[in-house]
């Protein structure tokens, strides 16, 4: 009786410790599955606002505010931007003196969380750079898609796709360059955005399901004049637009693919963003198998995807992307680069976040983008 009492008491703690087991997994892969659009992936750091005066900011002194270039600063009810460092101020062992570009909306106190962001502007192409632009509705597979479009005189068009952690408002870093090149673009929204459908499960399948809205941009963009199209995305949006390049029937419209920090292996990006989160590394496998079982990605095996990616790869790619990206590792740009040097061409940035490659230095961005859409227009 007592072997049966303590087998039973074995099984019984065995089936616990699974089901905790997967709880915990399933909470882990949150981190990926439900990143809201517009807040703060957990590899971005909060820091403190010690102080503010004119034309400066001064944050706790960390790797992310020492980053060069030009980024949002978010917080909660606040946005601002932030230029580079201020040299020549005077810095104490525990902060860091920024440029202070912009109060965008609120207030910024001592004291407050925020954080770096790659958005730069809030609000719409009107309001938060004087272009001309029109509110769309695209038909979608789970229904209408909002969107933005800049007009402009070319009939190649581009489509500008945000990622994790980001809205459509991010694709506005650019806008001015390709307005100014008088490219027509079109900003989209896609499923689990404001404003746009809800996926079915609810989760964010990092760009396996919502690649499906940027072919649908796609078909409108061709139904209203587009002779071409170029596919620019950030993060979970360039591996949207690699998957539309694959797989859209309208591929052979597709002239181009301009990707910064790609998500070429949605497995090791799931990883990364848990690991952030503090979970312990015996449960990140966890956190994996509930990714799959919660939205049916299956078959991400490193090697196999990326063989698979380069062999489908048929359309001329600029990668930007850079060593310090803790989200989505730069050692698979590169070897996709390395893989088809016919087609891709790999512009490093160092010192820049996740789909942050333009705001570490936005002229060399876009000048390496110019000469690669040149030949396309």
């Amino acid at each position: 009786m007592r072997t049966v009492k303590a087998t039973a008491a074995a099984v019984s703690a065995a089936l616990a410790a699974g089901a905790a087991g997967i709880a915990a997994g399933r909470l882990a892969s949150d981190a990926a599955l439900k990143a809201p659009p517009g807040r703060p992936l957990p590899t971005e750091p909060r820091l403190t606002v010690h102080a503010t005066a004119a034309g400066r900011i001064v944050l706790t002194r960390d790797l992310a505010a020492l980053r060069p270039g030009v980024y949002g600063l978010g917080g909660d009810g606040s946005h601002a931007v932030v230029g580079p460092v201020l040299a020549a101020e005077s810095h104490s062992a525990d902060t860091v003196v920024r440029r202070l570009e912009r109060v965008s909306h609120g207030t910024l106190k001592p004291g407050d969380k925020v954080w770096l962001t790659p958005n730069l502007y809030v609000g719409n192409p009107s309001a938060a750079l004087g272009l001309d632009h029109a509110d769309i509705d695209i038909p979608g597979e789970l229904g209408s898609l909002p969107a933005w479009f800049v007009p402009g005189v070319r009939d190649t068009w581009i489509i500008a796709v945000h990622g994790l952690g980001t809205t459509r408002e991010h694709p506005m870093n650019v806008m001015e360059f390709l307005h100014r090149h008088r490219f027509p673009v079109l900003a989209l929204a896609y499923r689990g955005d404001l404003g746009a459908p809800r996926p079915p499960d609810g989760l964010n399948h990092l760009g396996e399901t919502e690649w499906r809205d940027l072919d649908a941009a796609i078909g409108y963009a061709v139904r209203y004049g587009a002779r071409q199209v170029v596919l620019l995305g950030w993060s979970t949006g360039a591996t949207m637009a690699l998957r539309a390049a694959a797989h859209s029937g309208l591929r052979e419209r597709i002239s181009g693919l301009v990707l910064d920090s790609p998500v070429l292996s949605w497995e090791t990006t799931l990883r990364a963003l848990a690991a952030a989160r503090r979970t312990p590394g015996a449960l990140l496998p966890l956190a994996v198998r509930a990714a799959q079982g919660r939205t049916g990605m299956y078959g991400d095996r490193l090697a196999d995807a990326e063989a698979d990616t380069a062999d489908r790869l048929l359309t001329p790619t600029m990668i930007f992307h850079g060593p310090d990206d803790k989200v989505a590792p730069w050692d698979h740009s590169r070897r996709l680069a390395a893989t088809r040097p016919d087609r891709v061409t790999l512009h490093t940035v160092h010192h820049a976040p996740h789909a942050a490659m333009w705001n570490a230095d936005p002229k060399t961005y876009e000048e390496a983008m110019r000469r690669f859409l040149t030949p396309l227009m």
